[in-house]
Parts: structure tokens; sequence; C-alpha cells
């Protein structure tokens, strides 16, 4: 688990303000009393953080979003996250940067995109992280009446969560095809 105030905010707060009403939160993972804290600034009706076992005590299509903190996700865990999401639900989890392994950012991207309408990477500090959604746009479905009202934040802002999702060109360029905007 990464212990930054950038990477708590960042992996809460943009997923949590895409999905337009978020009620059954999963958060599976290393958790820091930190990430809780930004997690209770948005009074949902049920969060739940465990590890990926998590998934499959779930009942089918039951669950608003997932925030995965360091997990890798494979075919298998995509299957127990297809089976429990509903049918507009958004996942974000951390990933490698393009500068760092451009492969495994390609091939999340790739994973999640045979699932997702949406598969956009964004990055914050020195982390990337993805976010896959089967309705909501990360940027262009931004919750403002959400994402403004947030207080005593370190990072994330409105601005942060828009500006997270420009690439450099020659990056943006190499990630077409494979990026789902």
């Amino acid at each position: 688990m990464k212990n930054n105030q950038a990477f708590n905010e960042m992996m809460v707060h943009t997923p949590i303000c895409t999905h337009k009403e978020p009620e059954n939160v999963l958060v599976i993972g290393s958790v820091n009393d930190e990430l809780k804290k930004e997690v209770e600034k948005h009074n949902l009706k049920n969060v739940e953080y465990g590890d990926t076992s998590l998934l499959t005590s779930k009942d089918e299509k039951n669950v608003d979003l997932i925030i995965f903190t360091d997990v890798n996700l494979d075919e298998m865990l995509l299957a127990n996250i297809e089976r429990v999401l509903k049918d507009d639900g958004v996942i974000s989890f951390s990933t490698s940067s393009f500068s760092t392994d451009e492969q495994k950012l390609k091939d999340d991207l790739t994973l999640v995109g045979q699932n997702f309408w949406i598969s956009m990477p964004y990055k914050f500090g020195h982390e990337t992280a993805i976010l896959a959604s089967k309705k909501y746009h990360p940027t262009a479905d931004i919750i403002l009446q959400r994402s403004d009202l947030l207080v005593d934040l370190e990072y994330y802002s409105t601005e942060i969560h828009h500006a997270s999702f420009v690439f450099p060109a020659a990056q943006y360029r190499a990630l077409t095809g494979i990026a789902k905007r």
C-alpha cells in the first residue's frame, strides 16, 4: 500500500466523484487510516474493506464501485468483478506508469477494456492508476456537487481530477486504441 496523501485522495475521490450515486463500495487491498478518512468524507451507504475474497461473498450485480489499492488484476479476478459489479459500475486500480513499465500499463488497459466501455489511465504524483467504467466517463461525468465540496484535502481537486487524465502527446498516441476514452 502506498502511504502518501496524493495516493489516498486520488484512489478514493476520482472514482467516487465519477459515479453518479455510489452506494455499495468495496475497497480491496491494503488500507491505512488516512485512506479510510478519505472514503468517510463521502458518507456512503455501505463500504466494506478487505481482500479479494470479498468479491466471492457478494451477491450478483450488487456493487457500484470497487477500489483496488495494491491488487494485480487478472482474468479470474475480472470474472469475479464482472459478476458483482452493477451495469453502471466503476473500478479503479493502481498500475505501472508509462515510463516505468509501458507494457504492464497497456496489458492492464487491454484486460479491463474487454469488459468496460471506458478504461482510462490517470496519473498523480509519481503514481498511475486506471479507472474503468461501464457507463460514466471520468471527465465528462464528474459530479461537481461532490468534487467541488470536498474539504480538508492536500492534493485532490476538481481541476486535478480533470488534469490527471491528460498525458503527453507521445504517450497519448502510444495508448490510442488501447485506452478506451
